[in-house]
């Protein structure tokens, strides 16, 4: 049921406008805020969705002159020099300052939402078929994604190129240094750790950029028949233990810039340098983005000599805890299985296989960023659920 307007009027001598519902409950709107956002062909460019109200034109002490509710769907305001604006009431309602309005805005457009595992993951499994071609089994895929953090495709095609459809399905895939897609086996003169047949420990792909990309995909095309198991473990989650534990040892590795390094050749030459913290956190120091990969750590270190052991201290039991057996967990991929995670929570492994004559295993990755996973499962969303 769309929401209706009771009665409007203003407060702070016209600077804040009171609305209230006819449900009962009532909204508060800062007439600077109102301003800045009206909705007239002259304010806001409505093909691109985008304001054209230049804000060196927007006085921020600016008081209605006149409010108006010419209906139960909508108010009017006129400015002081004379401009008039209208709200409808949905738009309004929906961007109410409330604290449980912005919590519900931002649940809608972000699904901050996490479950968290450890060695009990019930592996969500989906047909990669039907993400492909069906828009509501795609939604599915992308919310479990974003929640959970890992979803496996199964039934691929065991061939190159799987994953630039994958692409295409969600928007586009990111490129690195190591191409559109990579391909993951043994290979002379490797240029990176992956490229061999030895034990990958826990870590995520590429700290060394400033911005690491944020949903890897790893397609197995062939596997080999001894070793070769995959290991994850939900990083957030073992961030969360580590708080816990030790907030001392959160503290260091959720402050302390480490300096990672890449060098070589592959789609092109490439010298790329970053500094990282192992857990980066948001306003309230909770966990949002793991950079950890202790292959590319660099041998420079850009801290007081005295803070270089309790640093490792606190980097040895996060990395005690990722490999506890209570958090991590197993599986082997199959020849046409997709696992597509959370590169900024979910640190992924590889056990050691024998090397051969010939390739016996081989893997195609990708990346994408979460700017396009997400703007792909909003509008998935709206088409399945038709929602505005």
């Amino acid at each position: 049921m769309k929401p209706g307007i009771q009665r409007v009027d203003a407060l702070d001598a016209g600077r804040l406008v009171r609305v209230e519902w006819e449900d009962g409950s009532e909204s508060r709107y800062p007439c600077v805020w109102l301003r800045d956002n009206c909705q007239c062909p002259h304010c806001f460019l409505r093909s691109a969705g985008a304001r054209r109200l230049l804000f060196e034109d927007l006085d921020v002490n600016i008081a209605a002159k006149d409010i108006a509710l010419p209906d139960r769907k909508k108010i009017s305001i006129t400015w002081p020099d004379e401009h008039t604006s209208e709200y409808e009431a949905e738009w309004l309602k929906k961007r109410c300052f409330s604290e449980e309005a912005r919590a519900e805005m931002r649940n809608d457009l972000f699904l901050p939402e996490r479950q968290y595992w450890g060695s009990d993951l019930q592996l969500p499994k989906i047909p990669f078929e039907e993400i492909m071609f069906n828009d509501e089994s795609a939604y599915k895929w992308l919310c479990t994604l974003k929640k959970v953090g890992i979803v496996l495709l199964t039934g691929a095609a065991t061939r190159q190129g799987e994953l630039v459809k994958l692409g295409h399905r969600i928007g586009f895939l990111r490129l690195t240094f190591y191409g559109p897609t990579w391909q993951v086996q043994d290979k002379a003169d490797a240029n990176n750790v992956a490229y061999t047949t030895g034990k990958l420990c826990f870590h995520t792909d590429y700290p060394v950029l400033q911005h690491p990309p944020g949903v890897q995909f790893l397609h197995c095309i062939k596997q080999t028949a001894a070793g070769g198991e995959s290991e994850v473990v939900d990083g957030f989650h073992v961030a969360n233990k580590l708080k816990k534990q030790n907030p001392q040892a959160y503290e260091i590795l959720s402050s302390t810039a480490v300096d990672y390094t890449d060098v070589g050749v592959d789609y092109c030459d490439f010298a790329v340098q970053c500094k990282q913290r192992i857990i980066d956190v948001d306003s309230r120091g909770e966990a949002v983005r793991i950079n950890y990969n202790n292959a590319t750590r660099d041998t420079v270190f850009d801290i007081p000599a005295e803070k270089v052991r309790p640093f490792y201290a606190a980097l040895k039991e996060f990395n005690d805890l990722l490999n506890s057996a209570e958090h991590k967990f197993t599986f082997k991929l199959e020849p046409g299985d997709i696992v597509t995670f959370d590169n900024w929570r979910v640190l992924h492994g590889r056990q050691s296989y024998q090397s051969g004559s010939e390739v016996t295993r081989h893997l195609e990755g990708a990346y994408a960023d979460w700017d396009v996973v997400m703007s792909r499962l909003r509008l998935l969303r709206k088409s399945v659920l038709n929602r505005d």
